[in-house]
């Protein structure tokens, strides 16, 4: 993939040797995502300064401030520990718009990593993904208007808001509907300087590509959004926006993959299985 702009920021885990609970940050400004300089990183620290759940894990050889490293020699991570993570409940075109703003509360438990297994439970029912551009927020922030707005923006990153239906409809709050373990995978990476205006989001299950919309289709503007949310409450470095899903999707089962796509950064792509706790 190629972008024409801006740089890439992720969270990672070395693998050699792998140890728990370890991150670093990294960042690629390559203009192919895909070329060699694409897979060669550089250690840098942590974006989120004042979050100690984002802080960078002690230095080790050839995991300091500077270094490079292939990407081959590490795991992507969520792109953030967010204190809070919200999506926003019908944001889609002109009927979105008509309707006052509204987010919703997801579980930051709720939020898992490329790669990682969205868990479905057996009596969960019909459950779908949604792709979402997803705002990474950068600083502590409160009281936001249009024209501050884009300075909370560290960048971008994609989300799969992962809705349980059934559910949604008998939790007129959409706790269970939204906040289940894994319920949240996020990344790959944060894309800094990104103009999210009109860029195409879609849905690839089971290696079908399900229909494309654009954030241009989004009711409410990234802008409005964060004006909105921070007219009531505090973000903090690291929390997570997912601002709407505009595009097709279709029912997860467990044995599926599913790949969240958004231009201009990339995809997220994770398997489903039953749910480890049964």
């Amino acid at each position: 993939m190629t972008s024409s702009r801006s740089c890439r920021i992720a969270r990672v885990r070395p693998l050699f040797p792998a140890t728990p609970n370890e991150q670093f940050f990294v960042a690629n400004d390559a203009v192919d995502f895909d070329s060699e300089a694409g897979r060669n990183w550089t250690v840098v620290d942590s974006p989120f300064p004042g979050s100690p759940a984002n802080g960078s894990s002690a230095d080790r050889p050839g995991w300091h401030t500077g270094a490079e490293v292939p990407e081959d020699s590490f795991t992507f991570l969520a792109p953030s520990v967010p204190a809070n993570v919200f999506g926003m409940a019908h944001n889609t075109g002109q009927p979105g718009r008509d309707l006052p703003a509204q987010a919703f509360h997801k579980a930051a438990t709720s939020v898992i990593g490329p790669g990682d297994a969205i868990e479905l439970a057996s009596d969960v029912g019909h459950v779908d993904p949604e792709a979402e551009l997803t705002v990474v927020v950068g600083r502590k922030v409160r009281g936001l208007t249009l024209d501050n707005a884009r300075t909370a923006i560290l960048g971008f990153t994609i989300g799969n808001d992962v809705s349980a239906r059934d559910l949604q409809r008998s939790d007129e709050l959409w706790i269970s509907a939204k906040s289940q373990d894994t319920f949240t995978p996020a990344g790959p990476w944060i894309v800094t300087d990104l103009d999210d205006s009109e860029l195409s989001i879609s849905i690839v299950h089971n290696g079908r590509e399900l229909r494309a919309a654009s954030s241009a289709d989004l009711g409410w503007k990234v802008d409005e959004i964060l004006v909105y949310l921070t007219s009531f409450m505090t973000l903090h470095p690291g929390d997570l926006i997912l601002t709407g899903f505009p595009a097709e999707c279709a029912r997860i089962e467990p044995g599926d993959v599913v790949t969240c796509r958004i231009e201009g950064i990339g995809e997220l792509s994770n398997p489903v299985k039953t749910a480890s706790w049964e």
